[in-house]
């Protein structure tokens, strides 16, 4: 099994809702098994700011399957929920699935980068993975601890825990 970070974000059609039935589909991925979901996150929008702001999350996922199954999965669920692939690269969305790191590999596919290429600075990445893995070093970027002490948190809100309960799995 590889430890695989997700970053989670929705700010269309319930943002809250559309999480809460994300992590439920990640919880039934083939050959893995969800092993935490940080707090969700209230933040400002990347990119243009006239778009509702995001409800964010991440996820620890166990798994065995390769990196670019994974990627085509996630990008299955995020269909599911609606997502409509558009060239506005940060506009609204129903959902965003992104794999943050794959354990400890560095990939660069013409699909898939890991670490995620902007996992570091990024402040609704960056305290949601802290929150799971406050020890966790990035490959080519060093420990996420020192990273957090660079990102200012640019008004990123912990969501009160009763609107992610029953989420959260047990953490490691």
């Amino acid at each position: 099994m590889i430890r695989v970070y997700l970053g989670l974000g929705a700010n269309l059609d319930a943002p809250l809702q559309q999480l809460q039935q994300a992590v439920k589909a990640l919880s039934q991925l083939p050959q893995s098994q969800l092993a935490a979901v940080s707090h969700f996150y209230g933040s400002k929008p990347m990119g243009p700011q006239d778009q509702p702001d995001y409800v964010n999350a991440v996820a620890a996922l166990d798994t065995t399957l390769a990196a670019e199954t994974l990627l085509d999965a996630l990008q299955h669920i995020e269909l599911e929920q609606g997502r409509q692939r558009k060239d506005d690269r940060w506009g609204p969305r129903t959902l965003d699935l992104d794999i943050l790191l794959y354990g400890e590999e560095v990939l660069a596919t013409a699909r898939l980068t890991v670490p995620h290429y902007g996992l570091h600075q990024r402040e609704f990445v960056v305290y949601p993975l802290l929150e799971l893995a406050p020890l966790l070093q990035i490959p080519g970027l060093g420990a996420l601890a020192e990273i957090a002490l660079q990102v200012p948190r640019n008004g990123l809100t912990m969501l009160t825990s009763d609107l992610a309960s029953g989420l959260a799995a047990p953490q490691r």
